[in-house]
């Protein structure tokens, strides 16, 4: 575990989380997620971390290791068409990680998920905190869009509203 990892997490205030995101951003984010579930069949959620505790350091838990746990906790994985799709904010580390279903990421290459993950990282260094999640959420979307298009009406199987962890 690299010492400058450990103080930034340390020193990172939780109350961060309510300044880049706040209560509007996480509306836009909600409605984001909603207009872009009607193009589609597919579920997005959407969750911010500011940082792991210490234990996860300790462990030298990865951004990516911690959205894949973040994936199962939050049951992305339970959706009809194995098909949902979480993006993972971790502030303190800004990372990242875009984490699919098997459903979605039997047709979409894992370097199309960085990709959208990279450009979200790159708005939120110049601190375009809500137009980095509203262009990962379109992105994502198109991809599911693509590959699980809207046919009727489809049950939302999981909470729009973004999560703070």
């Amino acid at each position: 575990m690299k010492l400058a990892r450990l103080l930034r997490h340390l020193v990172f205030p939780p109350w961060w989380l309510r300044v880049r995101f706040p209560r509007r951003t996480l509306m836009a984010i909600k409605e984001a997620i909603r207009a872009s579930e009607q193009t589609h069949r597919g579920q997005i959620r959407f969750a911010v971390e500011a940082s792991l505790p210490l234990p996860a350091l300790l462990r030298d838990i990865t951004p990516r290791r911690r959205g894949l746990e973040v994936f199962a906790q939050l049951g992305v994985w339970d959706t009809e068409e194995n098909n949902g799709v979480l993006i993972y904010v971790l502030l303190a580390d800004r990372d990242v990680e875009i984490v699919a279903d098997r459903g979605i990421a039997r047709h979409v290459p894992v370097q199309a998920w960085q990709a959208i993950a990279r450009r979200m990282e790159s708005a939120f260094r110049q601190g375009r905190f809500e137009e980095g999640a509203l262009a990962g959420i379109a992105a994502v979307g198109g991809l599911l869009a693509r590959h699980f298009p809207a046919s009727g009406t489809s049950a939302n199987e999981l909470p729009d509203w973004p999560l703070l962890l």
